[in-house]
């Protein structure tokens, strides 16, 4: 067995963080520039529209999560057994699975949309383009977990740099349709929700060719798919209570937004625009934690539980680096950040009282973030979502 220093395990986790940190930042850059364009080009009560839907997103955001962690993980398990029929036929089960849920909660999303947003307490006088903001961003939930599905499984396979490149092009597409569809066409709100969908819809398309036509290992008959009920188990006992876990913080994001609606559109309009710095802020620790899944995963796959250890050590010695860095940087420089998104002095002030806060405590979390990534790679959710909880 080859002997893995401290230094060559962290060059590892870099290998697998570094893409997926670039691809989150551009996968982020979905929301921050619907909400750079409409707060600057339309006004702060078209940017507190947007911010209403934020918790309703998170929430969609964590269900596609727990959906697919169960299968990044069992994929880079069966990858690293070099067990390649159970690889393709995890594919397959995932491919139905997701096709299920995402009509399913396009239907519920349609259905109930206009009750959510009341019950947060959103205010009147943007509830019609929060309510046209959210039935856009339903109508492409196919797409949206497609995206999410595709570059699972490609971490699974350990490849995340396939993902980011279809995701800088998406990027791209997005930010230019976000331009043409609010300052040309001044399409409000549902330009910014339509061009984030045929955005992701991109992504998903050029994932699915690449693990078609490029990795013919598996390829995959679309009309001939089988639903393997032993996967389909073990991937929802995996992923499952990771949904759960992120679903309970969603729900207390959705109850801090029914608080925060209170306030008015200010407030509101302060959440929205510093809730997209503490998101980008806290990025690098959740791709850390998602590089630690897998790295655990195709280790543990591969009988060698040794290296498991040592990656952990490396990996709270990087988050603890990267949430000083970063804790300094979103005190000290909040004003300027958001200024990205606003000029509105009332909104500033809000946002900078909030950055002060959360920004001084992302140590802790991103520490917390590397223990849960290696317990999911294992295979052990419980205690996760039990903290969580």
């Amino acid at each position: 067995m080859i002997d893995m220093t401290k230094g060559s395990i962290s060059k590892l986790l870099l290998m697998f963080t570094i893409p997926m940190f670039i691809g989150s930042v551009f996968q982020q850059l979905y929301n921050v520039v619907d909400r750079m364009i409409v707060g600057q080009f339309i006004g702060e009560k078209a940017l507190a529209a947007v911010g209403a839907s934020f918790s309703v997103v998170f929430l969609l955001i964590a269900l596609a999560m727990g959906a697919t962690m169960g299968v990044s993980v069992l994929v880079s398990q069966y990858y690293g057994a070099k067990n390649y029929k159970k690889v393709r036929l995890c594919v397959e089960t995932s491919y139905l699975f997701m096709t299920v849920i995402s009509l399913a909660l396009m239907l519920i999303g349609f259905l109930c949309n206009d009750f959510i947003l009341r019950q947060l307490n959103t205010p009147v006088e943007i509830l019609a383009d929060a309510e046209l903001y959210l039935n856009t961003l339903f109508a492409g939930m196919f797409l949206f977990f497609g995206y999410n599905l595709v570059s699972a499984i490609l971490r699974g396979l350990g490849d995340s740099s396939t993902p980011l490149y279809l995701l800088i092009i998406s990027t791209l597409v997005n930010i230019v349709l976000d331009l043409v569809f609010v300052i040309y066409f001044q399409w409000g709100v549902f330009g910014a929700a339509f061009a984030t969908i045929i955005s992701q819809g991109v992504s998903f398309l050029g994932g699915l060719y690449y693990l078609q036509r490029i990795n013919r290992l598996f390829r995959v008959n679309y009309w001939q798919l089988r639903f393997d009920r032993e996967i389909f188990t073990r991937s929802m006992q995996i992923g499952l209570p990771s949904g759960v876990q992120q679903m309970l913080v969603a729900a207390g994001m959705m109850v801090l937004h029914r608080l925060v609606n209170g306030f008015g559109i200010n407030a509101l309009a302060a959440f929205t625009a510093a809730g997209s710095i503490d998101a980008f802020a806290m990025m690098p620790a959740m791709n850390l934690s998602m590089a630690m899944s897998t790295f655990v995963g195709q280790n543990i796959g591969a009988g060698k539980q040794d290296r498991v250890q040592g990656a952990v050590k490396a990996g709270l010695l990087m988050a603890a680096s990267i949430a000083s860095a970063v804790s300094l940087v979103v005190v000290f420089f909040s004003k300027w950040l958001l200024l990205i998104f606003t000029s509105e002095p009332a909104v500033l002030a809000i946002g900078r009282d909030y950055l002060h806060i959360v920004g001084s405590f992302y140590l802790p979390f991103m520490l917390m973030f590397i223990y849960t990534g290696v317990l999911r790679g294992a295979g052990d959710t419980f205690i996760p979502t039990l903290l969580t909880v």
